[in-house]
């Protein structure tokens, strides 16, 4: 932070809609003129639109933004989102109905590219560089009118010119085909696999549902390259996230990777239809790839495997904008609660 770049910082909000220098309100002191828009039902409102090259640095968003609001990115003029995303599973908030956690408390997200603080305080860090184009937009698909409150924050200067384009795709599957693995991405072209946010729905029993293995296959791989044991493994856990030494699921929550909340208490007798949500972010070994990229994760327990339902948001940069491989469900499909 100490170097002094070549670089004009921007900031996107509803005080200051075009993001322009001397652009903010012109409320006096302590006075409150803009803050936030107001999204109705079946429209779409542009939160940034900017000339590059420049870099999006970070991303808030306050209020009860739930599934019905869509994110989305547009890189350098293309017609096509490299991000489309229910904006609540966008940062890790996969049941956005529920406020409290299994413990009662709020639900909290706390690493170094995503923030869910209480509540529903959605804070994104991902760098997102471009170099001719940025437009970011959020549309309603819901039935009530919605506040948006945002800050967008960046800045114009020069990229390097090996930047790549971030990207999000989600992935939903409810339940899993049960014996088939859940795809979370599969992409063609250039690029690097920079991590997930993953949510997991048990359906039947309450047994143990982490022995599945995470796989990825690289550049046409015949079997994967790189084969993680479990699904608790994958994000770093162990012994399904203490599950079998203390009889109880333990949270945790940390820069790169976490299983940061629970909701539905197994020591309710009639609750076995307990929600995970997890994180990991491949910032410090990030998964590079020349042609493709595929990740597999299989739902599996130690009676064989499950049909849990399974939801998603990979997320990963490419050499150039490339359009989504799958097309967002309905909104009455996106199952959130």
């Amino acid at each position: 932070m100490f170097t002094l770049d070549n670089r004009r910082s921007f900031m996107f909000s509803a005080e200051n809609l075009n993001g322009e220098p001397n652009g903010g309100t012109r409320g006096k002191d302590c006075e409150k003129l803009n803050p936030r828009i107001r999204l109705e039902p079946g429209t779409t409102a542009v939160l940034c639109d900017t000339d590059g090259p420049g870099m999006i640095s970070s991303i808030w968003i306050g209020g009860h933004n739930g599934h019905s609001i869509i994110l989305r990115m547009y890189w350098d003029n293309e017609e096509f989102p490299s991000v489309e995303v229910p904006m609540s599973a966008f940062f890790g908030n996969f049941y956005d109905e529920n406020v409290k956690d299994r413990d009662g408390k709020f639900i909290t997200l706390n690493s170094s590219k995503i923030l869910f603080a209480p509540c529903r305080g959605f804070s994104c860090y991902w760098e997102m560089p471009f170099k001719k184009h940025c437009r970011i937009t959020v549309e309603n698909r819901g039935y009530e009118t919605k506040p948006i409150y945002y800050a967008i924050t960046g800045w114009h200067g020069e990229v390097p010119e090996n930047s790549g384009y971030f990207h999000a795709q989600y992935r939903q599957e409810h339940p899993v085909e049960k014996g088939r693995s859940y795809v979370a991405l599969d992409v063609a072209g250039r690029g690097m696999f920079a991590g997930i946010a993953m949510a997991s729905g048990l359906n039947g029993n309450s047994t143990c549902w982490v022995e599945g293995e995470v796989k990825m296959y690289i550049d046409g791989d015949q079997y994967p390259r790189i084969n993680y044991t479990g699904t608790e493994d994958y994000f770093c856990g162990s012994y399904a996230f203490g599950n079998d030494i203390d009889k109880e699921y333990q949270t945790y929550s940390g820069h790169y990777v976490g299983m940061y909340a629970i909701l539905g208490d197994m020591r309710d007798y009639y609750n076995t239809q307990q929600r995970f949500m997890m994180y990991r972010w491949h910032e410090k070994d990030p998964i590079y790839f020349e042609k493709g990229f595929k990740m597999c994760m299989d739902n599996m327990g130690w009676t064989g495997p499950r049909y849990d339902d399974y939801t998603s948001v990979a997320f990963y940069y490419m050499d150039k904008p490339t359009q989504l491989t799958e097309e967002l469900p309905e909104d009455n499909e996106l199952v959130m609660k």
